[in-house]
């Protein structure tokens, strides 16, 4: 294939489609996040991530896999783990099992603000794929994204 070749061009357009849907839902969410909860996109997803660990044997995520979860660089994730930390939202502690290894938690008072941010943040989604649907462009993404099923 060639630069000029309509399979890539294709290819091309659909890859910007795709992007441009997920930095428009993205920025919707984010003003949404920001308004109603001083929340960014970036904290609820991590909180996110984090909340969904359970304790007990493999019931801990390494920060590699926190940082691929939330798709940030390890240092960027440090970085976010530590903003929220300072605000009381998550806590970290060593693993009992390796002194090497450290474990992050969410608080009471980060399980409550993404309680209370979970329903704006579906709000916001919900509205932001209802505006997407309307452009001919990102339609037919807006319907894959729709039909998609995440085990839980």
């Amino acid at each position: 294939m060639t630069a000029t070749d309509p399979a890539l061009t294709a290819l091309a357009q659909g890859w910007c489609a795709l992007s441009a849907l997920h930095g428009r839902i993205e920025a919707h969410i984010e003003r949404a996040l920001q308004a109603q909860h001083d929340l960014s996109v970036r904290e609820y997803s991590l909180l996110d991530v984090l909340s969904r660990q359970h304790d007990g044997e493999g019931g801990h995520l390494q920060m590699k896999q926190v940082a691929d979860a939330v798709v940030l660089s390890q240092s960027a994730t440090t970085r976010l783990v530590t903003r929220l930390e300072d605000r009381g939202l998550l806590e970290r502690y060593l693993c009992p099992t390796d002194r090497r290894g450290i474990y992050t938690n969410v608080t009471e008072a980060g399980l409550r603000l993404l309680e209370e941010a979970q329903p704006t943040n579906d709000t916001a989604l919900r509205e932001a794929l209802d505006q997407a649907s309307k452009n001919p462009e990102l339609a037919p993404l807006v319907r894959v994204v729709e039909s998609l099923s995440v085990p839980a």
